[in-house]
């Protein structure tokens, strides 16, 4: 099967994955995506703007592959504080849907003990289905 790394225009280079891999069948697999802007620099350490940063970074992967985030068939998620997460629903809510809209695909949510880069508050990898290529 012929593949595809996508790598937003801009971004710094993945070193040891890929941020996206595009299979012919039109399956768009996002690497763990973090709150890190292009540059792979922490602009936040709050939870609510890491995790906006890191939808972005989604759909800057779900569009550099020529897809959009109605495309998104599945996310999941990897927080570090499941206390703060259900402390901040409303606010998780707010900022989803301001970078998502109202769709809502098959979702997952691990807790996790640690992730690789220490500044990091969660990380969230998806998957999108764009059609055959």
């Amino acid at each position: 099967m012929t593949q595809t790394t996508i790598q937003p225009d801009g971004w710094a280079p993945a070193k040891g994955y890929a941020n996206g891999v595009l299979g012919a069948d039109g399956t768009l697999y996002i690497g763990g995506q973090i709150g890190w802007t292009a540059e792979q620099k922490f602009e936040t350490n709050d939870f609510i703007g890491q995790m906006e940063q890191a939808l972005r970074n989604i759909v800057d992967v779900i569009e550099a592959a020529g897809g959009k985030t109605s495309d998104i068939t599945r996310l999941t998620w990897f927080i570090l504080d499941k206390t703060e997460y259900l402390a901040r629903q409303s606010e998780v809510g707010a900022v989803y849907r301001k970078v998502l809209g109202r769709h809502f695909p098959a979702m997952s949510m691990l807790v996790v003990a640690g992730l690789i880069e220490d500044e990091a508050l969660l990380e969230i990898e998806a998957t999108a289905y764009l059609g055959p290529r």
